[in-house]
């Protein structure tokens, strides 16, 4: 309950009993405002409430010979809502919950002495335009600047809690800068800042919250790799263009990106293991995205209608691709890895692009659901044709509603093709008739960049492919690739 000064007073003089109301104090200012204290164990004293004018105020550093160190119990609003200005002394340690909650404040400077900023400590401070917080402080508390006017706020070095909600609501917020001694960001700390376009997270903070940056402005972010997990709709609904997810990042959460309607691409590092379900749903503008080999599960949804996706990498660690994690998208080709063994319902349906998915292991469980379509053209399948690999099993002429073709491209090495000719080398491509194939080179196996050569369709089980010698290099080497 928070307490006017006339019932402060009151309670301070007259309510307590005998043991306690010793331990207050009231001190009468020349200008004809009045603190009111408790006495710490210490000698000390924490100021619990002031009535004015004036309505700019320089707390004292000493009341009564007795040095200042706490502002607030805690419980209570010390300062009336008529306070527009304070200058905070050297002596003070500790800003506690409520303390300067709901004021007419327009700037603070917070001085490097006080340990901790209270919950709420500065809540609902709607003039609050401008806080200086200076190194020292460690800590800021939930709520403690949320509803204020600040327009940037740099959190300095030495901090290591930042509390849930600390800036929620901060609409004018227009940056901010967060240090590695902070342990993570709390839940709904940054959340509905909806001005906010920059945010720098150093290197050493460990978590992102649920709800951290969520609904925010924020138009740009790199996630270093110190980051263990990106909380549950972390960045959802943000204005993001570009986003950098650095290797050490274990989790993506639920919704995590989910509704960043401006987001071009996305790199996921092998160090994350687990994409939440929903993490990029209705990421309408997602071109490409690229999952590192590491990434185990992708959730249920993670790709709901991202209706501009039309290429994916899904690495041979993926085992669980969960139910509608692509649907909706525009992929014209997809690779499924060796280790996934069930794919979810309506994981690829509604992609009506998708022309190929080739199977690098057996056949994966899967229900009639998976590549379902309601689209006119056919037979309510998508016109994809599933092309598996010899020796693997579970395979027959159809699989979940789709044609199967089986995918055996070679190199032929042993007739007359093979070789260099008229300053060419070239081989033949034998295999099933009209499979497609992608032709690739590198030049060196120690460390591979395999490059695209050629995309053909292999008509009638045969294609030769040539290209001019590579007289630069002292190596090539070709291999076959799925499209």
């Amino acid at each position: 309950m928070k307490r006017t000064w006339p019932v402060l007073l009151a309670w301070l003089l007259l309510v307590q009993p005998a043991a306690v109301q010793a331990q207050y104090g009231y001190s009468t200012n020349g200008d004809g405002s009045i603190y009111a204290y408790s006495t710490n164990a210490d000698g000390s004293v924490t100021i619990v409430a002031y009535t004015g004018p004036p309505w700019v105020v320089a707390i004292p550093s000493h009341i009564n010979s007795l040095t200042v160190t706490a502002i607030g119990d805690g419980q209570d609003v010390v300062f009336p809502a008529n306070l527009t200005g304070v200058t905070i002394p050297g002596t003070v340690t500790s800003i506690a919950d409520y303390a300067f909650s709901g004021t007419a404040l327009a700037a603070v400077t917070i001085p490097g002495s006080v340990a901790s900023i209270g919950d709420y400590a500065f809540d609902s401070c709607s003039s609050l335009a401008a806080a200086t917080i200076q190194p020292g402080v460690a800590s800021i508390g939930d709520y403690a600047f949320s509803g204020t006017a600040l327009t940037n706020v740099t959190i300095p070095a030495g901090v290591t809690n930042l509390g849930q909600a600390a800036f929620l609501f901060c609409a004018s917020l227009r940056s901010v800068t967060i240090p590695g001694s902070v342990a993570g960001i709390g839940d709904y700390a940054f959340d509905s800042c909806s001005s906010l376009a920059a945010a720098t997270i150093s290197n050493g903070v460990a978590g992102i919250g649920d709800y951290a940056f969520c609904q925010s402005g924020l138009a740009g972010v790199t996630i270093p790799g110190s980051v263990v997990s990106i909380g549950n709709y972390a960045l959802y609904d943000t204005s993001l263009t570009n986003a950098t997810i650095q290797s050490g990042v274990a989790s993506i959460g639920q919704s995590a990106f989910s509704l960043c309607e401006t987001l071009p691409s996305i790199t996921i590092p092998g160090s994350v293991t687990n994409i939440g379900q929903h993490a990029f749903d209705s990421c309408v503008k997602l071109t490409n995205a690229i999952l590192g080999n590491g990434v185990a599960v992708i959730g249920g949804d993670a790709f709901y209608k991202c209706f501009s996706l039309a290429a994916v990498t899904i690495p041979r660690s993926v085992v669980s691709i969960g139910s509608d994690a692509f649907y909706d998208t525009s992929l014209a080709a997809v690779t499924i890895p060796a280790g996934v063994t069930n794919l979810g319902s309506y994981a690829f349906a509604q992609c009506s692009a998708l022309a190929a998915v080739f199977f690098a292991g057996n056949a994966p469980a899967a229900d009639l659901t998976v590549f379902s379509t309601n689209s006119l053209a056919g037979n309510g399948y998508e016109n994809a044709t599933a092309y598996y690999l010899p020796g693997k099993t579970g395979w027959s002429n159809t699989f979940a509603g789709l044609t199967t073709v089986l995918w055996n491209p070679l190199i032929q090495t042993g007739d007359g093709n093979f070789g260099a000719r008229a300053g060419q080398f070239g081989f033949d491509i034998t295999g099933t008739a009209n499979i497609p194939i992608v032709v690739e080179a590198c030049a060196n196996l120690a460390t591979p960049v395999w490059t695209p050569l050629q995309s053909l369709t292999l008509t009638n089980g045969l294609f030769y492919f040539s290209e001019p010698m590579q007289t630069s290099i002292p190596a090539r080497f070709y291999r076959i690739g799925s499209q």
